[in-house]
């Protein structure tokens, strides 16, 4: 008996080992040609869309994964990367609020408002590439995140029948960052279920024209 129970964990801890592992694969080959780490190879686009993220860790300290998106940015902005930017994040509680947070770093930075449009229901990177097309009507986009999440972004939006390719902001080291890149390998999982059955963005509303 404790051994026939013991075959069944085994089996269904290697079936979900399997899947993850397979999941992230397929995730890394779909966007080998689409993501670049320099702004001389990235290719210009109308829109920009940056993944949103929290501005502060618990201990108060700045987010390190912000920062670089931040900086990322205002660099493909000025280098004429990029002629509009779609903050997406989340603001689902009060106090919380990513997209503002980085909008109001943006602006410091010299970004024009009016190049700046606001997504506050980029709740999950699922909503945000696909809110992206059906509110936003952008199919042509440049994502902006770090290079594992950029990864994940582009295959939804290449399962969505959208044309995009990412710029790659700086990393964090493995030790700084392990709680998120150990999740992204759970999200990339999910993200292939949600795909699976048809899962849409939470909200999505009334269009809104960039520019």
């Amino acid at each position: 008996m404790i051994w026939r129970w013991t075959k069944r964990f085994f089996l269904l801890g290697t079936s979900i080992l399997s899947a993850v592992l397979l999941a992230n694969y397929a995730v890394n080959r779909s966007a080998r040609n689409l993501v670049h780490d320099s702004i001389k190879d990235t290719p210009a686009k109308k829109v920009g869309l940056l993944l949103g993220t929290g501005k502060f860790l618990r201990n108060r300290h700045i987010n390190l994964f912000y920062k670089y998106r931040i900086d990322a940015t205002i660099a493909l902005y000025k280098a004429g990367k990029i002629k509009y930017i779609l903050i997406s994040g989340d603001n689902s509680r009060k106090g919380y609020d990513e997209p503002t947070n980085m909008k109001e770093d943006l602006i410091a930075a010299g970004i024009p408002e009016t190049v700046i449009y606001l997504d506050y229901a980029g709740f999950r990177t699922l909503d945000s590439i696909v809110r992206c097309k059906k509110v936003f009507s952008e199919r042509d986009i440049l994502v902006i995140s770090q290079q594992f999440h950029n990864e994940r972004a582009l295959y939804i939006a290449t399962a969505n029948d959208m044309t995009a390719e990412g710029f790659n902001a700086k990393s964090v080291s493995k030790r700084y960052g392990a709680k998120t890149y150990i999740r992204e390998y759970l999200a990339r999982t999910k993200m292939f279920l949600d795909l699976l059955f048809g899962k849409d963005p939470k909200f999505l509303g009334e269009g809104i024209k960039i520019g």
